[in-house]
């Protein structure tokens, strides 16, 4: 599998598992700490996450979304915590975005620099955005989107499938596929079948 770094910030880093679905992991760095946030484990990814602060923990914000979380975590030795309600001793306010038998999942949100992390409702990739938008609604939560992300102006989205989008885009991306996610469902229909061949 090839990878690329992505995303880089001041705050950490992302990494792209360069495949259809574009899996991004990312590494977010406050006071010295760093957190793993859903790791697809790519050597150079991990030890550059440890060089630039304690590793603290990995954070699996969809209960699916195995990817690596586990095995980073044994390896770093640091808690493995799954679709967790909050995130002890760190600067991250938890957000719930679906709590369905099914389908558990949250967001974080870094209030300072307005950084919302999403891993699975909110994508960037085609599969998400149908090649027409900056962002996109998972196509199975289009009907019910996730609006509780609507009272969030991130100047940064960091997403789990695809690259994140950074300034005024951020916000203005979120608005839109939220306001705009059952009325673009014709669309994203009839565009998916060549997506998929993509």
């Amino acid at each position: 599998m090839v990878f690329r770094f992505c995303d880089e910030i001041a705050l950490g880093f992302s990494w792209v598992a360069e495949e259809a679905m574009t899996r991004t992991s990312h590494a977010l760095v406050a006071d010295g700490r760093v957190w793993l946030v859903d790791p697809v484990n790519w050597p150079e990814a991990i030890e550059r996450a440890r060089s630039v602060g304690e590793p603290a923990g990995v954070l699996q914000l969809l209960d699916r979304h195995n990817r690596d979380c586990a095995a980073v975590a044994e390896r770093l030795g640091v808690p493995h915590l799954v679709a967790p309600a909050t995130v002890p001793d760190s600067p991250f306010e938890v957000v719930e975005v679906k709590r369905w038998k099914r389908w558990q999942e949250v967001a974080l949100w870094w209030p300072e620099p307005r950084v919302l992390v999403v891993a699975e409702a909110i994508g960037t990739n085609r599969f998400f955005t149908g090649g027409r938008r900056a962002a996109g609604v998972h196509l199975f939560l289009r009907l019910t989107p996730p609006r509780t992300l609507a009272r969030f102006q991130p100047e940064r989205l960091l997403v789990g499938h695809g690259e994140g989008l950074h300034g005024p885009a951020a916000t203005v991306a979120l608005r839109e596929t939220l306001s705009r996610s059952r009325r673009d469902i014709p669309g994203l229909l009839l565009r998916l079948p060549r997506l998929l061949r993509e």
